[in-house]
């Protein structure tokens, strides 16, 4: 459940030791629960999107008191914990319990765009049919579906890529319509990374690092200064505090308690 939270939209490379710190630091819902969110708020660094940690500690809180510090193996159990979507309980499920549902993340859905309808990239957003279709092509058993969901997804990330695919290398290579059409290029919308110089994005993130490099909360004037848009770090610092991941108490700043 740790490495489904940290690794939404951020790669495998960059969560590996994050990872290993915060398992090792706390090994058990229970133990995360204990400590202060301010705690999570730092070990999380920067992994970008810290809203995650707030919600990850929040789910080991819930899980703790309602499930007595064990993970749930039930679906709506899952989804009732904070942060936790469709997507991350259909992970959890499958990996952690080979159970048999549908795990549809980037890689699953351009492995079958490509194979399947010959396109280059899926849609922007997955709809209720290709959703429909996933789940048709999971095998009946438990087991066998969650190694069809773990190798599916490992496909699309190591052979199947979105730049550069290693299409001599695929096992699938005589089934994919993609390929046979001679591999056409992507007629759907522009594909644009996401920017981060000059953003919100990138003025939050600065505000929150100043916070979790100091033990003190900061006077609000002092931890805005350090931006050169005054407008954007006001508007930055009101979503980290609307978000739970700052605190304010006369005119001073703070990770929350």
């Amino acid at each position: 459940m740790v490495s489904e939270f940290m690794l939404q939209q951020t790669p495998v490379a960059r969560v590996l030791e994050p990872w290993r710190q915060w398992v090792a630091r706390w090994p058990e819902p229970a133990a995360l629960a204990d400590a202060p969110v301010s705690e999570a708020i730092r070990a999380w660094g920067r992994l970008g999107y810290p809203r995650r940690a707030v919600r990850l500690h929040a789910a080991a809180v819930a899980i703790t008191e309602r499930h007595g510090g064990v993970v749930p193996t039930e679906l709506a159990a899952l989804l009732a914990l904070p942060g936790v979507g469709s997507y991350t309980a259909a992970a959890v499920l499958s990996f952690a319990h080979r159970q048999r549902h549908v795990v549809l993340d980037t890689n699953v859905r351009r492995v079958l765009a490509r194979t399947l309808d010959g396109r280059a990239h899926p849609d922007p957003a997955p709809t209720a049919a290709e959703r429909a279709r996933a789940a048709a092509l999971l095998p009946q058993q438990p087991a066998e579906a969650a190694e069809w969901a773990a190798s599916s997804m490992e496909l699309g990330a190591l052979v199947c890529t979105a730049r550069n695919p290693d299409c001599p290398r695929c096992p699938v290579q005589d089934l994919c319509r993609w390929r046979a059409l001679g591999h056409p290029a992507w007629d759907g919308p522009p594909r644009r990374g996401q920017a981060w110089h000059g953003t919100d994005r990138q003025c939050r993130g600065a505000l929150l690092a100043s916070l979790r490099d100091t033990e003190e909360p900061l006077a609000r004037e002092t931890l805005v200064a350090g931006w050169p848009d005054p407008a954007q770090a006001a508007r930055a610092l009101a979503g980290l505090l609307a978000d739970g991941l700052a605190e304010e108490t006369e005119g001073r700043v703070g990770l929350p308690g």
